[in-house]
Parts: structure tokens; C-alpha cells; sequence
């Protein structure tokens, strides 16, 4: 399961983030620290195809894709030279697949620290880019001493001094211009900055109705990702909508004119970002999502369901679910033509309704 770490300055929201994303569990309280040990939770991926395809079924069993997610202490200024919690906060986030800054810009007298969340995202930068600086200087010259002997370490070598350049600069890896392959020669390192990495801006209410002014220097900052990669939203008002039931919820937030909430979106734009995609399967006994890398082939779809669906598969039965719902079964998709019959090099997409048909 993909894992995402919430990074942020103490009394940014990311504990309250975690109840509305857990229901409940981290303590949110305005000082430094509440949270010591990181919280770890997980979250349904929203996908209303599951239900709709489930009712066309009459499924009584539904499974939605799910997410990862550990609230770990806040970070201060000085966290790489050990300040705070220091490495030890460092060393959590460095097994997550990606990053998710909480940056705070709500007005709050009792709680304190900056709500300028592009001072935030800045004083974060700095600290992850001071701990990957660190760590590789110490590394790279045996890899250059080790290049000399082995000319098939030049590229990682090349890669390594690109990033200690940028590093150098203040600049994070994620936006540093580096190709795909040198991230994929630096992968071994554990980089912080390598990280795929999303801003979530946390609002206050009164700031929802001009919240772009609030996020545009933040989106800039991002680069010409910023405009998918920065998200904001009220996690006080979508943590207590949270704790609700599901009709409860949704009549709170249609009250305060918030649709379905942000929270939603976050999901989406978190599962994307990280290249994850959905296949959907769907039958008496059960409706359920199930994550793929995009770019997967047929068969390694197939083994996300199990191992021996990719070693012994033969072919696949694909409709869009948005053709299936309109045909209303499978029996009225096959009759009309929309099913079709895939093999091995089949690109699955997103939203795919795939039966496997598979020998071992």
C-alpha cells in the first residue's frame, strides 16, 4: 500500500488532517509536539463507480482502493542539525512514498506560529534540502572513487552530482529538472526532496471564498505543477464533517456550500500524483477497486489480484464502467458489442471492468 507522510510546521492542521482522513485517533492540540510517535492510518480512496457498478450487481460486498497515510511531529527550523525531534522525525518520513506539506494560512489568536504558508513551505524546503545534501556528500566520493574502477557507475555518479548541485542551490529534487532516469539511479539513496510531493493549504473558513489569492504564491513556488500539485481546503470544517455519518455529512457540507468537501479531492490528487490508477471487477459477490501502476500491461494487472492470474493468464474481458452502467450487465454489454477481449499487451486504463480468464 502507498504510503504518504504529512510534513509540516507544529499547529499546521496535519493531526487534524489525520482524524478527518482516520475518523479519529491523533490528538490535535495548539503546542509543539502533541504528536511524538507518528500516527499511522488509512483512508478510502473515493470512487462513486464502485457503488453504482455494486448496485448494478447487487453486490453485498464493496472494497474501495486505499492509501496510507503517517501524521509524524512537526518540523522546526533547524530539524537537519538535530533542533526538535530532529533526525528522528527525519528517519519517519524517509520511508514514505511521498510527501504531503500541511501548510497553514488560518487565523487563529490561540494558536501560534506564522499562517503564511509560503514562509512554511520555505522554512520545510530548506531542512529537507539540508538533510539530502548531507546525506549525499557523504556518499558521493566513494561512489566516484568506485566510478573509476567500474565505468558503468558513471551515470549515477553524473546523477549524484546533478542533484548536489541543485541541492547546493536550495533547490528540492522535485523540482529540479532531473530526468526520470537519473531519479530512478538516485532511488536507492532515499532521497526527502526526490519524493513526490503535494501542498495542502489549510484554510479557514471566512478565507473559502477567495481561497486562490491565498494559494497562488504557493502554486507558483511549485513550479508548473502547482496548479495539480496544491490543494486547499478547511480541515477543521472536514475533520468535523468527518466524524459524521455519510447523509450527515453531506448534508453539513451542502449547507456550507463546500459540495462533497476538498477532502475528496485531496485523495484523488494524492493517489494520481503517485501514478496510481483503478481497475474495477464486479459480480454477486463483490464490487471492488483494485490499484495499478499506470502504464501496466494486462497481465500485470491481472497479478494485483493474485500471482498466479499473471503467471498463468491467458486473456481479459474489458468494458469502460461508464459502458457497462449504460448497458446495465455484463450479458447486455456482450450482446451489443462493448466487452472486448484483450491479451497480453493490453494497456489497462483507468476505470476498466476486467474479468481474467487464466491457466496455472
Amino acid at each position: 500500500m502507498e504510503r504518504f507522510g504529512f510534513v509540516g510546521l507544529p499547529n499546521a492542521g496535519k493531526s487534524s488532517l489525520y482524524n478527518a482522513l482516520a475518523g479519529g485517533g491523533a490528538l490535535a492540540a495548539p503546542y509543539a509536539f502533541a504528536t511524538v510517535d507518528p500516527n499511522v492510518g488509512v483512508a478510502r480512496v473515493p470512487d462513486d463507480r464502485v457503488e453504482r457498478l455494486a448496485e448494478m450487481s447487487g453486490t453485498s460486498v464493496l472494497i474501495h482502493a486505499t492509501v496510507q497515510f503517517v501524521d509524524i511531529a512537526g518540523l522546526v527550523k533547524g530539524a537537519a542539525q538535530g533542533e526538535g525531534l530532529g533526525n528522528r522525525f527525519l528517519s519517519h518520513i524517509r520511508e514514505v512514498d511521498a510527501l504531503v506539506f500541511v501548510l497553514r494560512a488560518f487565523h487563529d489568536d490561540d494558536v501560534p506560529g506564522s499562517n503564511d504558508p509560503l514562509e512554511q513551505l520555505e522554512t520545510l524546503e530548506v531542512e529537507l534540502v539540508y538533510a539530502d545534501l548531507e546525506s549525499l556528500e557523504k556518499q558521493a566520493d566513494k561512489r566516484r572513487k568506485a566510478a573509476k574502477g567500474d565505468k558503468s557507475l558513471l551515470a549515477e555518479v553524473a546523477a549524484l552530482d546533478a542533484a548536489i548541485d541543485a541541492l547546493g542551490e536550495g533547490t528540492p529534487l522535485y523540482r529540479a529538472g532531473l530526468d526520470d532516469e537519473q531519479l530512478e539511479l538516485l532511488g536507492s539513496y532515499n532521497l526527502l526532496t526526490a519524493k513526490p510531493a503535494l501542498a495542502l493549504v489549510n484554510l479557514d473558513e471566512g478565507q473559502l471564498d477567495d481561497a486562490e489569492s491565498v494559494l497562488a504564491p504557493v502554486r507558483e513556488a511549485f513550479g508548473e505543477r502547482g496548479e495539480t500539485a496544491v490543494i486547499g481546503l478547511c480541515i477543521q470544517l472536514e475533520a468535523e464533517a468527518a466524524m459524521l455519518d455519510e447523509e450527515s455529512r453531506a448534508e453539513m457540507l451542502e449547507a456550507l456550500g463546500l459540495g462533497r468537501g476538498a477532502l475528496d479531492s485531496f485523495l484523488q490528487a494524492a493517489y494520481e500524483m503517485l501514478g496510481l490508477r483503478t481497475f474495477l471487477t464486479t459480480g454477486e459477490k463483490e464490487t471492488r477497486a483494485w490499484t495499478f501502476r499506470a502504464g501496466s500491461l494486462a497481465p500485470q494487472a491481472a497479478g494485483v489480484i493474485h500471482t498466479d492470474f499473471e503467471r498463468g493468464f491467458i486473456r481479459a474481458q474489458v468494458i469502460q464502467a461508464e459502458e457497462l452502467l449504460a448497458a446495465g450487465s455484463w450479458a447486455a454489454a456482450r450482446d451489443v458489442g462493448k466487452v472486448r477481449t484483450e491479451g497480453k499487451d493490453y494497456e489497462v486504463r483507468d476505470g476498466d471492468v476486467v474479468e481474467f480468464l487464466f491457466n496455472v
